[in-house]
């Protein structure tokens, strides 16, 4: 299959530093859309598509048909654009099997409805690691690479690889591993399953939050991950990742739009079901991860 036939192209989420990349094999004109974002502005509460509309309008100019929607996982920094890229696209709404752990975790967390079930049923499709399927007559491996969280999946088309939320550029480093089901350990040994992989590699990160002399970038090589990652590079071990891995996020703060975007993101990027008053709303459990939710005195 000639490599000529697969063309990408990506956008960079200057708000909350994501790129969604689109896939496409030229040759029959199937696509397939990774990480879509919505734009949300948590201060109002003001929900709209602007950057996921950019992606629609690509996808339309160049005459694509779109088969697949791809999550990498779901995300705590954007709320998925899945349902409405879908609604202007058409295609398949897929994420890992593992989705089911994360359902389950926050299922309580946000005192969900009854009627929500963590089987992974909001998705159109679930894949197991290693299964294969195809982009057109481009064939795709979905690779399982928790750590991050315990569902985190990175999708390979022959030379190019898009990691997720795995590994970033080489100068940023890797992804925080203390949000629920995450382990340092185990992201560590997902990435040195990416890095196994030919040097020459191109693989697509779906973050990039660029140092100040540097413009936004989202491909580099598994070459030059390994010659020049700042926590994975060749010669660090897994314990001295995961003790640099553990003080680094000890010193985090929890992203801007995790508590809205893992509600919306658990269910294929539905918003939860509208209230009386029609309207959809976004919870805000207090103390849902310190403390053990024990309130303060009084309250």
């Amino acid at each position: 299959m000639g490599a000529g036939r697969m063309q990408i192209e990506s956008f960079h989420d200057t708000v909350t530093g994501t790129v969604t990349h689109v896939v496409a094999d030229a040759a029959t004109g199937m696509a397939a859309v990774i990480d879509p974002v919505l734009d949300f502005e948590p201060q109002s509460g003001t929900l709209t598509s602007a950057g996921a509309d950019r992606v629609i309008d690509l996808v339309r100019s160049r005459g694509w048909q779109l088969q697949w929607i791809l999550e990498t996982h779901a995300h705590a920094d954007h709320l998925s654009a899945a349902q409405h890229v879908r609604h202007a696209l058409g295609g398949k709404v897929a994420i890992g099997a593992r989705i089911r752990e994360v359902q389950q975790m926050f299922r309580s967390v946000f005192h969900f409805e009854r009627s929500f079930l963590p089987d992974g049923s909001q998705f159109d499709h679930l894949f197991e690691d290693g299964e294969r399927f195809l982009i057109g007559e481009l064939e795709v491996t979905a690779l399982w690479v928790p750590g991050h969280t315990p569902a985190d999946m990175a999708y390979r088309v022959q030379d190019a690889v898009f990691v997720g939320d795995t590994l970033f550029m080489p100068d940023v480093g890797t992804a925080r591993a203390d949000f629920p089901g995450g382990d340092a350990a185990t992201l560590y040994l997902s990435i040195q399953r990416l890095l196994a992989l030919p040097a020459d590699s191109r693989l697509h990160v779906c973050h990039d939050y660029p140092p100040p002399e540097r413009a936004a970038a989202w491909v580099s090589t598994v070459g030059e991950q390994r010659r020049g990652n700042i926590h994975v590079r060749d010669g660090i071990t897994q314990d001295a990742f995961v003790q640099m891995r553990s003080a680094r996020d000890a010193t985090l703060s929890m992203p801007t739009l995790i508590l809205p975007s893992v509600q919306v993101n658990v269910r294929a990027g539905k918003l939860p079901p509208a209230e009386e008053d029609g309207r959809a709303y976004i919870q805000v459990p207090i103390n849902a991860f310190f403390n053990n939710g024990a309130l303060p005195p009084g309250l």
